[in-house]
C-alpha cells in the first residue's frame, strides 16, 4: 500500500486505522512531502515505511513522490501496488479485492469507486458502519461489491485509489515527473498505462471512503499549477486535460482561450499570486 502525505495528519491515522480494521497490507509506505514530522509516528502494526520526498519550489510533487514510494514498494517484494490518498479510508474489503483483480488480471489498471463522506461526528466515522455511508462519485464507474467493469475512457481514471501489478508499473515506466503541484499527472498516467496496453478497470469490492475537508470548486487555489500542468499536458498528449475546470474559470474571468491556447487573464494572474 502507497500514500503520500504533506500535513493531513489526522487523516493518516483515521486511514491506518481503516486498514487495521479492514485487513492491512503487506507493506504500507508513505511518502512524506516536505513532511519530516511523518518520520516520529509509531503506530501499530502496519508499520509505515517512510519515503521522504522534498518540495519542488514549494509545490507538492506528486508524480515523484509517488515514484519513490512505488520504488520503496518493490524494493520491499511487493508484486501488487495499491495508491490509495491519504485522505482515503480503505474499505473492509479494499486490500484484499485489489490484490486478488491484480493477480488474476496483471494487465489491467484498477480503480475502486470512491465515496466522499460529509464532515465526521464528535466519535470520527465509523470503521464498522462505512457501507451504510457508501454513495459512489457518480462520475465514475461504480460496480457493485462483487462485481467488476472492463473498459472505459481513461480519463475518468484518478489517482485517489488505483492498483496494478508490479510488472505493470514497469511498463509504465511510473508517473511523469515534469508534473508538479496539482493537476494532470493522473490523467497522464493513465494515457501512459493505456499507450502501454494496459486495459482499464473498476473493482466493485475496492471500495474506499474519502475523509471531508473543506473544498473549492473550480479549484482556483490550484490555478496557477493547473495551468502549468495543464499546457504540459497539452505538448505531450496534444489536447489539454481538465477542460471543465478551465471552462469554470473563464466564466470567472480568470482564463481565455485563444488558437486553442489557454491562458491567464489580469484577474487570473492577480489570484493566481494572491
Amino acid at each position: 500500500m502507497v500514500t503520500l502525505v504533506h500535513g493531513r495528519r489526522a487523516h493518516l491515522r483515521a486511514q491506518h486505522a481503516s486498514l487495521v480494521h479492514g485487513g492491512p497490507p503487506d507493506h504500507y509506505v508513505v511518502a512524506a512531502m516536505g513532511d519530516p514530522t511523518v518520520r516520529s509516528w509509531r503506530p501499530g502494526p502496519p508499520q509505515p515505511v517512510v519515503v521522504d520526498v522534498e518540495l519542488e519550489g514549494g509545490m507538492l510533487p506528486l508524480a515523484a513522490a509517488r515514484n519513490a514510494a512505488a520504488s520503496r514498494a518493490l524494493d520491499l517484494g511487493a508484486d501488487v501496488l495499491v495508491f490509495l490518498d491519504v485522505d482515503c479510508l480503505a474499505g473492509p474489503s479494499l486490500v484484499g479485492a485489489y490484490a486478488h483483480a491484480v493477480r488474476r488480471a496483471p494487465d489491467v489498471l484498477w480503480s475502486g469507486p470512491v465515496t466522499y463522506l460529509p464532515p465526521p461526528g464528535p466519535d470520527g466515522y465509523p470503521l464498522d458502519g462505512l457501507d451504510a455511508l457508501d454513495d459512489p462519485h457518480p462520475a465514475r464507474p461504480a460496480p457493485a461489491p462483487g462485481e467488476q467493469q472492463l473498459g472505459g475512457d481513461p480519463d475518468l481514471f484518478w489517482s485517489l485509489s488505483f492498483a496494478l501489478h508490479a510488472d505493470a508499473w514497469r511498463r509504465t515506466g511510473g508517473f511523469f515527473e515534469g508534473y508538479v503541484g496539482y493537476g494532470a499527472e493522473d490523467t497522464d498516467f493513465a494515457a501512459t498505462a493505456a499507450s502501454a496496453g494496459l486495459a482499464l478497470g473498476w473493482l466493485g469490492g475496492a471500495r474506499a471512503y474519502h475523509q471531508h475537508h473543506p473544498t473549492s470548486s473550480p479549484p482556483v487555489e490550484h490555478l496557477a499549477d493547473i495551468l502549468l500542468n495543464g499546457a504540459l499536458f497539452r505538448r505531450r498528449w496534444g489536447r489539454w486535460p481538465m477542460e471543465g475546470w478551465l471552462e469554470a474559470f473563464e466564466r470567472m474571468g480568470l482564463v481565455e482561450r485563444e488558437d486553442g491556447e489557454w491562458r491567464l487573464t489580469p484577474s487570473g494572474r492577480t489570484a493566481a499570486h494572491a
